[in-house]
Protein backbone atom coordinates (compact mmCIF):
# COMPACT_ATOMS: atom_id res chain seq x y z
CA UNK A 1 0.00 0.00 0.00
CA UNK A 2 1.32 3.47 -0.53
CA UNK A 3 2.01 6.00 1.98
CA UNK A 4 -0.23 7.94 1.37
CA UNK A 5 -3.38 5.37 0.63
CA UNK A 6 -1.56 4.23 4.24
CA UNK A 7 -2.75 7.89 5.83
CA UNK A 8 -6.38 7.91 4.46
CA UNK A 9 -7.57 4.41 5.28
CA UNK A 10 -6.97 5.00 8.96
CA UNK A 11 -6.97 8.54 9.28
CA UNK A 12 -3.37 9.54 10.45
CA UNK A 13 -2.85 13.39 10.44
CA UNK A 14 1.15 13.09 9.90
CA UNK A 15 3.77 10.91 8.90
CA UNK A 16 7.64 12.81 9.68
CA UNK A 17 10.75 10.90 8.37
CA UNK A 18 13.69 12.40 9.32
CA UNK A 19 17.36 11.26 8.31
CA UNK A 20 20.69 12.12 10.03
CA UNK A 21 23.33 9.69 8.97
CA UNK A 22 26.57 10.68 10.32
CA UNK A 23 25.03 9.63 13.77
CA UNK A 24 23.14 6.42 12.45
CA UNK A 25 19.41 7.90 13.24
CA UNK A 26 16.46 6.69 11.11
CA UNK A 27 13.65 7.93 12.78
CA UNK A 28 9.76 7.57 11.65
CA UNK A 29 7.39 9.54 13.63
CA UNK A 30 3.44 9.15 13.06
CA UNK A 31 0.99 11.24 14.61
CA UNK A 32 -2.50 9.58 14.31
CA UNK A 33 -5.41 11.57 15.92
CA UNK A 34 -4.99 14.95 18.28
CA UNK A 35 -8.89 15.55 18.80
CA UNK A 36 -7.92 15.30 22.56
CA UNK A 37 -5.01 16.56 23.00
CA UNK A 38 -1.03 16.16 21.71
CA UNK A 39 0.10 13.11 20.42
CA UNK A 40 1.78 10.92 23.11
CA UNK A 41 2.95 7.48 22.20
CA UNK A 42 6.52 5.89 22.90
CA UNK A 43 9.65 5.07 20.70
CA UNK A 44 10.49 1.41 19.06
CA UNK A 45 13.89 1.12 18.80
CA UNK A 46 14.01 -1.68 16.44
CA UNK A 47 16.19 -3.56 13.41
CA UNK A 48 13.24 -3.52 10.58
CA UNK A 49 13.47 -5.76 7.14
CA UNK A 50 12.56 -2.92 5.48
CA UNK A 51 11.57 0.95 5.68
CA UNK A 52 7.86 -0.54 4.68
CA UNK A 53 7.72 -2.66 7.85
CA UNK A 54 8.59 -0.10 9.98
CA UNK A 55 6.13 2.31 8.36
CA UNK A 56 3.45 -0.35 8.57
CA UNK A 57 4.15 -0.86 12.74
CA UNK A 58 4.93 2.87 13.65
CA UNK A 59 1.19 3.87 12.07
CA UNK A 60 -0.66 0.76 13.95
CA UNK A 61 0.92 1.79 16.76
CA UNK A 62 0.33 5.28 16.49
CA UNK A 63 -3.48 4.63 15.96
CA UNK A 64 -3.67 2.24 18.77
CA UNK A 65 -2.23 5.14 21.05
CA UNK A 66 -5.53 7.16 19.71
CA UNK A 67 -7.86 4.84 20.93
CA UNK A 68 -6.07 3.59 24.08
CA UNK A 69 -6.26 7.32 25.04
CA UNK A 70 -9.58 7.77 24.77
CA UNK A 71 -10.78 4.76 26.13
CA UNK A 72 -8.92 5.23 29.37
CA UNK A 73 -9.98 8.57 29.42
CA UNK A 74 -7.17 10.93 29.33
CA UNK A 75 -6.90 14.17 27.35
CA UNK A 76 -4.24 12.44 24.80
CA UNK A 77 -3.75 12.28 21.26
CA UNK A 78 -1.87 8.79 19.43
CA UNK A 79 1.67 8.79 17.85
CA UNK A 80 4.46 6.82 17.92
CA UNK A 81 7.93 6.98 16.37
CA UNK A 82 10.39 4.23 15.46
CA UNK A 83 14.26 4.26 15.11
CA UNK A 84 15.60 1.84 12.49
CA UNK A 85 18.69 0.08 13.58
CA UNK A 86 20.19 -2.67 15.98
CA UNK A 87 18.74 -1.38 19.67
CA UNK A 88 21.90 -3.21 21.08
CA UNK A 89 24.35 -0.46 20.06
CA UNK A 90 26.23 0.57 23.46
CA UNK A 91 26.80 4.38 21.47
CA UNK A 92 23.32 5.55 21.84
CA UNK A 93 23.75 10.00 22.99
CA UNK A 94 24.05 10.98 19.59
CA UNK A 95 21.23 8.54 17.93
CA UNK A 96 18.65 9.40 20.05
CA UNK A 97 19.57 13.40 20.59
CA UNK A 98 19.06 13.14 16.92
CA UNK A 99 15.55 11.54 17.83
CA UNK A 100 15.01 14.07 19.97
CA UNK A 101 15.49 17.01 17.41
CA UNK A 102 12.81 15.34 15.41
CA UNK A 103 10.68 15.33 17.85
CA UNK A 104 11.00 19.14 18.95
CA UNK A 105 10.23 19.74 15.11
CA UNK A 106 6.87 19.22 15.53
CA UNK A 107 6.02 21.58 18.44
CA UNK A 108 4.90 20.21 20.76
CA UNK A 109 1.89 18.24 18.64
CA UNK A 110 3.73 14.94 19.40
CA UNK A 111 5.66 14.09 23.18
CA UNK A 112 7.68 10.53 23.17
CA UNK A 113 8.45 8.30 25.96
CA UNK A 114 10.44 4.88 26.10
CA UNK A 115 9.84 1.95 24.17
CA UNK A 116 10.96 -1.34 23.25
CA UNK A 117 14.29 -1.42 22.75
CA UNK A 118 14.83 2.15 24.36
CA UNK A 119 15.15 2.93 28.16
CA UNK A 120 14.80 6.01 30.66
CA UNK A 121 18.28 6.46 30.01
CA UNK A 122 17.67 7.31 26.05
CA UNK A 123 15.12 9.71 27.17
CA UNK A 124 17.45 11.46 29.16
CA UNK A 125 19.71 11.90 25.88
CA UNK A 126 16.29 13.13 23.85
CA UNK A 127 15.55 15.61 26.54
CA UNK A 128 18.78 17.16 25.92
CA UNK A 129 17.00 18.51 22.52
CA UNK A 130 13.08 18.73 23.24
CA UNK A 131 10.83 18.70 26.56
CA UNK A 132 8.34 17.07 24.61
CA UNK A 133 9.90 13.41 26.13
CA UNK A 134 8.38 11.66 29.23
CA UNK A 135 9.47 8.64 31.18
CA UNK A 136 13.06 10.40 32.50
CA UNK A 137 14.56 9.35 35.48
CA UNK A 138 13.37 10.79 38.72
CA UNK A 139 10.05 11.24 37.23
CA UNK A 140 8.17 8.36 36.62
CA UNK A 141 10.51 6.61 35.12
CA UNK A 142 10.36 2.78 34.28
CA UNK A 143 6.57 2.75 33.61
CA UNK A 144 6.92 -1.57 33.87
CA UNK A 145 5.37 -2.01 37.23
CA UNK A 146 2.14 0.17 36.20
CA UNK A 147 1.52 -1.25 32.67
CA UNK A 148 1.90 -5.09 34.55
CA UNK A 149 -0.49 -4.14 37.36
CA UNK A 150 -2.76 -2.65 34.75
CA UNK A 151 -2.25 -6.09 32.95
CA UNK A 152 -3.04 -7.91 36.32
CA UNK A 153 -6.54 -6.14 36.72
CA UNK A 154 -6.71 -6.83 33.10
CA UNK A 155 -6.56 -10.72 33.39
CA UNK A 156 -8.81 -10.56 36.68
CA UNK A 157 -11.64 -8.37 35.03
CA UNK A 158 -11.31 -11.34 32.17
CA UNK A 159 -11.80 -14.52 34.99
CA UNK A 160 -14.82 -12.45 36.19
CA UNK A 161 -16.75 -12.19 32.98
CA UNK A 162 -15.83 -15.91 31.87
CA UNK A 163 -16.40 -17.40 35.27
CA UNK A 164 -18.17 -15.30 37.26
CA UNK A 165 -15.08 -14.88 39.83
CA UNK A 166 -11.95 -12.51 39.36
CA UNK A 167 -9.76 -14.56 41.40
CA UNK A 168 -6.45 -16.22 39.84
CA UNK A 169 -5.69 -17.99 43.05
CA UNK A 170 -4.93 -21.95 41.11
CA UNK A 171 -5.62 -20.71 37.30
CA UNK A 172 -3.10 -21.79 35.18
CA UNK A 173 -1.59 -18.64 33.13
CA UNK A 174 0.84 -19.24 30.38
CA UNK A 175 3.11 -15.95 29.84
CA UNK A 176 4.88 -14.65 27.21
CA UNK A 177 7.94 -12.74 26.99
CA UNK A 178 9.63 -11.55 30.78
CA UNK A 179 10.93 -8.23 30.15
CA UNK A 180 10.08 -5.88 32.71
CA UNK A 181 6.62 -5.97 32.36
CA UNK A 182 6.31 -9.56 32.10
CA UNK A 183 8.53 -10.04 35.49
CA UNK A 184 6.24 -7.58 37.34
CA UNK A 185 3.19 -9.51 35.74
CA UNK A 186 4.48 -12.78 37.15
CA UNK A 187 5.17 -11.73 40.21
CA UNK A 188 1.57 -10.12 40.64
CA UNK A 189 0.09 -13.73 39.63
CA UNK A 190 2.35 -15.54 41.79
CA UNK A 191 1.15 -13.45 44.74
CA UNK A 192 -2.41 -14.11 44.02
CA UNK A 193 -1.69 -17.67 43.89
CA UNK A 194 -1.80 -18.57 39.63
CA UNK A 195 0.10 -21.31 38.56
CA UNK A 196 2.87 -20.14 35.42
CA UNK A 197 3.80 -21.32 32.87
CA UNK A 198 6.49 -18.99 31.15
CA UNK A 199 8.72 -18.48 28.39
CA UNK A 200 10.99 -16.14 27.04
CA UNK A 201 13.95 -15.87 23.90
CA UNK A 202 16.37 -15.02 27.01
CA UNK A 203 17.44 -18.23 29.12
CA UNK A 204 18.57 -15.73 31.69
CA UNK A 205 14.95 -13.81 31.85
CA UNK A 206 13.14 -17.31 32.05
CA UNK A 207 15.69 -18.29 34.71
CA UNK A 208 14.65 -15.65 36.90
CA UNK A 209 10.64 -16.49 37.18
CA UNK A 210 11.18 -19.79 37.44
CA UNK A 211 13.65 -19.29 40.31
CA UNK A 212 11.17 -16.55 41.98
CA UNK A 213 8.17 -17.38 41.39
CA UNK A 214 8.31 -21.45 41.30
CA UNK A 215 7.42 -21.22 37.45
CA UNK A 216 7.50 -23.61 34.65
CA UNK A 217 9.53 -23.15 31.43
CA UNK A 218 8.97 -24.47 27.76
CA UNK A 219 10.19 -23.43 24.38
CA UNK A 220 9.74 -20.45 23.08
CA UNK A 221 7.54 -21.86 20.45
CA UNK A 222 5.76 -24.69 22.63
CA UNK A 223 3.86 -21.80 24.42
CA UNK A 224 1.29 -21.14 22.18
CA UNK A 225 0.11 -24.96 22.91
CA UNK A 226 0.26 -25.28 26.82
CA UNK A 227 -2.87 -26.45 28.58
CA UNK A 228 -3.22 -22.95 30.25
CA UNK A 229 -6.47 -21.40 30.86
CA UNK A 230 -5.11 -17.62 30.17
CA UNK A 231 -2.25 -16.68 27.64
CA UNK A 232 -0.74 -13.80 28.25
CA UNK A 233 1.15 -12.43 25.42
CA UNK A 234 4.04 -9.62 26.72
CA UNK A 235 6.43 -9.83 24.02
CA UNK A 236 6.24 -8.32 20.09
CA UNK A 237 2.64 -8.72 18.25
CA UNK A 238 1.11 -10.81 15.99
CA UNK A 239 1.00 -13.70 18.01
CA UNK A 240 -2.78 -14.14 17.82
CA UNK A 241 -2.47 -15.81 13.94
CA UNK A 242 -3.81 -18.79 11.91
CA UNK A 243 -1.20 -21.01 13.27
CA UNK A 244 -1.39 -20.14 16.76
CA UNK A 245 -5.03 -20.64 16.98
CA UNK A 246 -4.81 -23.95 15.46
CA UNK A 247 -3.14 -25.33 18.95
CA UNK A 248 -4.93 -22.86 21.33
CA UNK A 249 -6.67 -24.74 24.27
CA UNK A 250 -6.71 -21.00 26.15
CA UNK A 251 -10.05 -19.47 27.09
CA UNK A 252 -8.72 -15.67 27.43
CA UNK A 253 -6.16 -14.31 26.08
CA UNK A 254 -5.30 -10.93 28.09
CA UNK A 255 -1.44 -9.99 28.26
CA UNK A 256 0.42 -7.09 27.79
CA UNK A 257 1.82 -7.06 24.11
CA UNK A 258 0.70 -4.47 21.24
CA UNK A 259 -1.00 -5.55 18.56
CA UNK A 260 -1.43 -9.14 19.22
CA UNK A 261 -4.27 -9.95 16.77
CA UNK A 262 -2.31 -10.63 13.00
CA UNK A 263 -5.10 -9.61 11.47
CA UNK A 264 -8.33 -8.34 12.32
CA UNK A 265 -10.37 -11.31 11.28
CA UNK A 266 -8.01 -13.29 14.07
CA UNK A 267 -10.25 -10.94 16.92
CA UNK A 268 -13.38 -12.49 14.82
CA UNK A 269 -12.10 -15.76 15.02
CA UNK A 270 -11.52 -15.72 18.96
CA UNK A 271 -15.04 -14.58 19.59
CA UNK A 272 -16.64 -17.70 16.75
CA UNK A 273 -14.15 -20.12 19.07
CA UNK A 274 -15.78 -18.41 22.18
CA UNK A 275 -12.10 -17.31 22.97
CA UNK A 276 -12.49 -14.02 25.29
CA UNK A 277 -9.88 -11.51 24.18
CA UNK A 278 -8.60 -8.75 26.36
CA UNK A 279 -7.80 -6.07 23.38
CA UNK A 280 -4.31 -5.15 23.61
CA UNK A 281 -4.57 -0.94 23.85
CA UNK A 282 -6.61 -1.26 26.84
CA UNK A 283 -5.55 -3.87 29.23
CA UNK A 284 -1.67 -2.37 28.68
CA UNK A 285 -2.76 1.46 28.87
CA UNK A 286 -1.38 2.05 31.86
CA UNK A 287 2.44 2.44 30.56
CA UNK A 288 0.31 5.45 28.94
CA UNK A 289 -1.64 6.22 32.49
CA UNK A 290 1.72 6.54 34.27
CA UNK A 291 3.23 9.25 31.45
CA UNK A 292 0.42 10.89 31.28
CA UNK A 293 0.27 11.01 35.32
CA UNK A 294 4.11 12.04 35.19
CA UNK A 295 3.24 15.44 32.99
CA UNK A 296 0.39 16.09 35.17
CA UNK A 297 2.36 15.83 38.70
CA UNK A 298 0.59 12.38 39.69
CA UNK A 299 2.36 10.62 42.50
CA UNK A 300 2.40 6.70 41.91
CA UNK A 301 -0.59 5.94 44.18
CA UNK A 302 -2.54 8.10 42.01
CA UNK A 303 -1.11 6.54 38.49
CA UNK A 304 -1.33 2.78 40.27
CA UNK A 305 -5.07 3.87 41.20
CA UNK A 306 -6.13 5.30 37.93
CA UNK A 307 -4.45 1.93 36.71
CA UNK A 308 -7.32 0.05 38.11
CA UNK A 309 -9.87 1.04 36.24
CA UNK A 310 -8.85 -0.66 33.41
CA UNK A 311 -10.59 -3.78 35.15
CA UNK A 312 -13.63 -1.81 35.05
CA UNK A 313 -12.92 -0.46 31.41
CA UNK A 314 -12.74 -3.82 29.91
CA UNK A 315 -15.87 -5.06 32.14
CA UNK A 316 -17.97 -2.79 30.26
CA UNK A 317 -16.23 -3.53 26.89
CA UNK A 318 -16.54 -7.26 27.68
CA UNK A 319 -20.25 -6.33 28.08
CA UNK A 320 -20.79 -4.74 25.14
CA UNK A 321 -19.57 -7.36 23.02
CA UNK A 322 -22.03 -9.38 24.61
CA UNK A 323 -24.70 -7.47 24.17
CA UNK A 324 -24.03 -6.55 20.38
CA UNK A 325 -22.42 -10.13 19.59
CA UNK A 326 -19.56 -8.53 18.17
CA UNK A 327 -15.71 -9.45 18.97
CA UNK A 328 -14.36 -7.57 22.21
CA UNK A 329 -11.96 -5.65 19.60
CA UNK A 330 -14.80 -4.56 17.89
CA UNK A 331 -16.51 -3.11 20.60
CA UNK A 332 -13.57 -1.41 22.28
CA UNK A 333 -13.28 0.86 18.87
CA UNK A 334 -16.59 1.48 19.35
CA UNK A 335 -16.42 2.84 22.43
CA UNK A 336 -12.94 4.55 21.67
CA UNK A 337 -14.62 6.39 18.62
CA UNK A 338 -17.73 7.55 20.44
CA UNK A 339 -15.56 9.38 22.86
CA UNK A 340 -13.11 10.85 20.10
CA UNK A 341 -16.49 11.69 18.21
CA UNK A 342 -18.02 13.62 20.62
CA UNK A 343 -15.08 15.30 22.39
CA UNK A 344 -14.71 16.63 18.31
CA UNK A 345 -17.85 18.63 18.64
CA UNK A 346 -16.22 20.64 21.80
CA UNK A 347 -12.32 21.19 20.27
CA UNK A 348 -10.25 21.75 17.50
CA UNK A 349 -7.73 19.16 17.04
CA UNK A 350 -4.36 20.20 19.34
CA UNK A 351 -2.05 22.47 17.67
Amino acid sequence: MEIFERMEKHEHEQLVFWSEPKFGYRGIIAIHDTTLGPALGGTRFWNYDSDAEAILDVTRLARGMSYKAAITGLNLGGGKSVIIGDNRTRYREMIFRAHGRAVESLGGRYITAEDVGTSPTDMEYVLMETEHVAGILGRSGDPSPVTAYGTYVGIKAAAEHRWGDGSLEGRHVAVQGLGHVGYHLCRFLSEEGARLTVTDIAPDKVQMVVDDFGATAVEPDAIYAVDAEIFAPCALGAVVNDDTLKVFKFQIIAGAANNQLARTRHGEECHKRGILYAPDYVINAAGLINVYGERHGWDRDRSMKKAGEINWTLLQIFARAAEEDVPTALAADRIAEDRIAKVRHLQRSWV
